[in-house]
């Protein structure tokens, strides 16, 4: 078992083995195999939402409750493993894990065949279509806000002293939006359950 459990792959691996394993023994037991339909796809695709809003959510808020707050405690000669080494990786995933809760939410939106309604906040999608806007701009902030400016920040792409101190502000004030736009975000996914159609 350490050996699975000392790398993150055989980790993961394990971890989808384990599901197979359940979804195989909770079909035999009920006497309902996995059967391939729209309805499972459509299934599968919200629990991939929902691991990848995991992923992506978490991320933003170890950078709110965690990093930020922790970094001007942290001695200089130390502060090179999380620009060098940590952060980079955080928001390597950070980044994947925000695109692909969008692509994701849309698909089950769209099998779910309530994609054009919840975008156009339509009666009895407000609340989901109000969620999907939050997400889509904090996506966008992700990408075309946050992902720029830490790029100079860290020294991934060429940038002077000045271009650094200056994407720190845009960095910072687009990831607070971002955690506080998620709170509302999640209240609208749970609500939409609760919302006749």
């Amino acid at each position: 078992m350490s050996q699975i459990l000392q790398s993150l792959h055989k980790t993961l691996l394990a971890g989808l083995v384990l599901l197979i394993a359940i979804v195989l023994i909770a079909g035999a037991v009920s006497g309902s195999p996995i059967q391939l339909t729209p309805v499972w796809w459509s299934f599968f695709f919200r629990w991939l939402h929902i691991t990848c809003g995991v992923m992506w959510i978490g991320l933003l808020w170890y950078f709110n409750f965690v990093q930020i707050p922790s970094m001007p405690k942290i001695p200089d000669e130390q502060k090179p493993a999380i620009s060098k080494v940590i952060a980079p990786a955080a928001l390597f995933w950070f980044r994947w894990a925000a695109l692909a809760t969008v692509v994701t939410g849309l698909v089950v939106a769209g099998l779910q065949g309530y994609l054009h309604a919840a975008l156009r906040l339509q009666i009895g999608f407000a609340a989901i279509g109000i969620g999907m806007w939050l997400a889509l701009i904090m996506a966008f902030n992700v990408w075309f806000i946050i992902w720029p400016a830490q790029q100079k920040i860290l020294g991934l792409v060429e940038a002077t002293a000045e271009q650094k101190a200056a994407a720190a502000k845009p960095a910072l004030y687009a990831s607070r939006f971002n955690t506080m736009f998620s709170i509302g975000m999640l209240y609208c996914m749970v609500a939409q359950q609760n919302m006749p159609v």
